[in-house]
């Protein structure tokens, strides 16, 4: 399994949305191969072109691809939060879906 992610933010990033161009974060989105991933990359890349916006920003720059499990030990960034129910301090990673966090309301009302 293999991730796009940003290079700065250590999002994962998701698929592109076929109207507007833009690529969110999405943690779930993740390709079979390398190739696979390379070939979201290079669409994304010549749907930024088309746009005729500025370079700088191409996702062949912004972004990396990584195999998931070095991403997860190597690169992912991690935060600090407090558990909304008892004020301790914790660590976890950027990419870490609000519903699983138990810094928020949503954890602890499932």
């Amino acid at each position: 399994m293999f991730y796009i992610y940003e290079k700065t933010s250590t999002f994962i990033m998701g698929k592109m949305d076929q109207r507007t161009g833009m690529v969110r974060p999405d943690h779930r989105q993740c390709y079979k191969t390398m190739a696979a991933a390379k070939a979201a990359l290079t669409k994304m890349s010549k749907r930024y072109r088309a746009d005729l916006l500025e370079t700088v920003n191409d996702p062949v720059f912004r972004y990396g691809i990584a195999e998931a499990e070095y991403f997860h030990e190597i690169i992912e960034k991690g935060v600090m939060k407090r558990n909304m129910m008892n004020g301790n301090d914790y660590f976890e990673t950027v990419n870490t879906p609000n519903y699983m966090s138990p810094s928020s309301e949503t954890y602890w009302s499932m």
